[in-house]
């Protein structure tokens, strides 16, 4: 089947062109595809991070795309939904994470389709986890340009039929990342990161952002005995200063790590590989990159009951779940994961899930999805 993919691809990095390349990589199997890609992502005034694109020391997968949709340029909008047209394909497959690429990822949507090309589209999130006026409107333009969707968890599939009762879509759970290679020894990994060796590793990974609760994570630290050394990585979206003031006050702060950057890709797999849990605080998500990141490397994790966490770690064994993003509850989980000795169990089944939930069968899924459209 002929099909044409428009999201964001290399040189773009992040968890979302990651998505986009392994997926398309297992759809190419069985498919003749093309990438179609952004010219511009975001205007830099708009975007909080160092970068939008890849590093020298970034693994991210080179999939070939056109780079031709411009986000804020309206005639690319046309251009690219001609070019797409002229491939001639069964089926466009769009990536939607923000209403603020609603109006061009929503019309080439609506143009390609009056071509007789069917429209699917993978929703990271439907309600973004900052809200801002016009949100819901925008969403609901584009979502109405498609005739099904893929979902990946509960929450998203019903923020999707909140706005679009009659929706078709299937869930299918986060598959696992796969390019950033198998996990270390732990020893070895601890001795790269020049963290203790015989103490309790907390990571706190990603992108540092309100949501994602680092605040949280670091008062439940406070709580916690002199077996646990937390550590911190990511790129914080705007000011750390009231995280600095929050760990300089914390009775804990000489065991707190801060590598407060963008964490390279081939640094990736020593930070999960010298953890032995990860925490997610988060006040809100849909699903979580960092989540099925954990799994890639046989991490456990430990999660809040927030937007779609707990199903992508409670039916499977894989954690812990704690339902609110407290930070006596954060802490209180910590310690009963270690108490009861939940390693060996939780690592197990990750290994399971790996097998059930690949690329391979969403790639599968997606193709039926078609059938039945």
């Amino acid at each position: 089947m002929k099909i044409a993919y428009l999201s964001v691809f290399y040189p773009y990095r992040g968890g979302i062109s990651q998505y986009n390349s392994l997926l398309f990589e297992a759809l190419e199997k069985r498919n003749e595809i093309a990438a179609y890609n952004f010219s511009r992502q975001y205007p830099q005034l708009l975007f909080p991070g160092s970068t939008q694109y890849v590093t020298e020391n970034d693994n991210l997968i080179k999939t070939k795309s056109v780079r031709i949709l411009d986000s804020i340029n309206p005639f690319t909008y046309f251009t690219t939904a001609k070019k797409i047209s002229k491939q001639s394909p069964k089926l466009l497959i769009m990536g939607y994470w923000i209403p603020f690429l609603a109006p061009a990822l929503g019309m080439v949507a609506k143009l390609v389709r009056k071509k007789g090309i069917k429209v699917v589209s993978v929703l990271h999130n439907v309600t973004p986890h900052e809200h801002r006026i016009g949100d819901k409107q925008l969403s609901r333009f584009f979502l109405n340009q498609n005739d099904a969707f893929i979902v990946m968890s509960k929450a998203v599939r019903d923020d999707l039929l909140a706005i679009k009762p009659n929706a078709k879509y299937i869930l299918h759970p986060f598959p696992i990342y796969s390019q950033f290679g198998n996990a270390i020894d732990k020893i070895e990994a601890r001795k790269k990161l020049n963290i203790p060796l015989d103490k309790k590793i907390l990571l706190f990974f990603g992108l540092i952002r309100d949501y994602k609760g680092l605040d949280i994570a670091i008062e439940a630290f406070n709580l916690l005995s002199d077996e646990y050394f937390l550590v911190i990585a990511g790129e914080c979206y705007g000011k750390f200063d009231e995280y600095q003031q929050q760990i300089d006050n914390n009775k804990n702060s000489k065991r707190i790590m801060q590598h407060i950057k963008y964490i390279a890709d081939d640094e990736v797999t020593t930070y999960f590989s010298a953890a032995d849990l990860n925490v997610l605080p988060y006040r809100t998500a849909t699903q979580s990159a960092v989540v099925a990141l954990a799994y890639q490397f046989t991490s456990p994790v430990l999660v809040t009951d927030v937007g779609g966490l707990r199903e992508m770690v409670e039916p499977y064994g894989t954690g812990l779940v704690v339902d609110e993003p407290s930070p006596t509850l954060i802490a209180n989980g910590i310690t009963h994961y270690f108490n009861n000795q939940m390693e060996t169990y939780c690592k197990l089944n990750i290994e399971k899930f790996k097998t059930d939930y690949s690329w391979d069968n969403l790639a599968k899924s997606i193709e039926d999805l078609y059938k039945e459209l």
